[in-house]
């Protein structure tokens, strides 16, 4: 019984050690500066903002802020809206962060409000491998399709969409 524990424990390791690679990667690629967690200045999102959060410190989430809530593209296929906490809730991470400029300005490409509510309550065929959040979210920001598996690969189309490497803040959360 303890081995198969040993090569579990292993696994996770190795997964966690791959992933630290990933992020460097991305570093001197240019496309992020600030992973999430990284930096603490707090930004306040606006409609149209990329966010995400972390799911076991190897995976991230990803949506498009609108209105207070955040529109999701769910792992059983019905892209919703839903509150922050919501989208917090059954995963590992506590804090939701917005992808930003050097200025610390959230992200905003001209469509994504009439992309993301365009879409919203409807069903998209969900697959972790070619249509994850990450290629929702690039659906809404960019108005085109493109296979986007990776949050690094995310990274990389909007550091293209933008022109800037991208800042994940941690979000200031509007006070009502």
């Amino acid at each position: 019984m303890p081995l198969p524990l040993l090569w579990l424990g292993a696994g996770i390791a190795a997964a966690y050690a791959g992933s630290q690679i990933a992020r460097e990667k991305q570093k001197s690629d240019g496309h992020i500066r600030h992973f999430p967690g990284e930096h603490q200045t707090e930004v306040t999102p606006v409609d149209g903002a990329i966010v995400c959060c972390g799911i076991y410190e190897l995976f991230q989430h990803t949506g498009i802020w609108l209105d207070g809530n955040i529109v999701e593209l769910r792992g059983n296929g019905l892209i919703r809206g839903i509150s922050p906490s919501r989208f917090l809730s059954d995963r590992s991470g506590n804090r939701v962060f917005v992808a930003c400029n050097e200025a610390l300005e959230p992200l905003v490409a001209p469509d994504t409000v009439t992309n993301a509510l365009d879409r919203l309550y409807t069903y998209s065929e969900y697959d972790l491998v070619s249509n994850n959040c990450h290629r929702f979210v690039y659906e809404c920001v960019s108005g085109s399709s493109r296979r986007i598996t990776r949050f690094a690969e995310l990274n990389a189309a909007l550091k293209v969409q933008f022109h800037t490497a991208i800042h994940w803040q941690p979000v200031r959360m509007p006070i009502n």
